[in-house]
């Protein structure tokens, strides 16, 4: 595992194991806090990676090996943060929530991703794999025009 946390971001490249998840859910979640992000923030973001990252492991990398890197950063009021894998791509079209009237366990990784975060893109690497990247604005940085304090910044989440 590599990983470097400080003021200007977090960078994760994990092992695509169900144990890194705890290492995952806990250094965004820390890292978010001292961004300037709410409790419930931190959660939220936390939860959004949580689910992205089981669903690599689950469904992309069924052999059981691979690799998870994440980057995460503050822009234009926002927490930004880039999931990528190298597992084989899935057509965009086919990565939809179940629906909700199918009570069951498990399949609702994208329905909670799509709901915890404002923005949430899939796409494939032009070298394979996979790259999801969400974005969630922190209320703390957002005053109530929806302006944040860098509001002449792009609002986007470019790498």
């Amino acid at each position: 595992m590599e990983w470097s946390v400080n003021e200007s971001g977090v960078l994760i490249d994990v092992a695509a194991q169900p144990a890194q998840l705890c290492v995952l859910r806990a250094a965004v979640s820390t890292w978010c806090r001292s961004a300037g992000a709410s409790a419930g923030e931190a959660d939220q973001i936390s939860l959004a990676v949580d689910e992205a990252a089981a669903n690599v492991i689950r469904h992309g990398y069924t052999d059981g090996s691979g690799r998870i890197r994440l980057k995460a950063w503050r822009a234009s009021g926002r927490v930004c943060v880039v999931l990528e894998d190298d597992a084989p791509q899935v057509p965009l079209d086919e990565i939809a929530p179940r629906p909700l009237s199918d009570v069951r366990p498990g399949g609702l990784g994208v329905h909670f991703i799509r709901t915890t975060m404002e923005e949430a893109t899939w796409s494939h690497r032009p070298e394979g794999g996979m790259q999801l990247t969400m974005s969630l604005p922190l209320a703390s940085l957002v005053g109530p025009s929806g302006a944040g304090a860098d509001a002449a910044q792009e609002a986007q989440c470019d790498d």
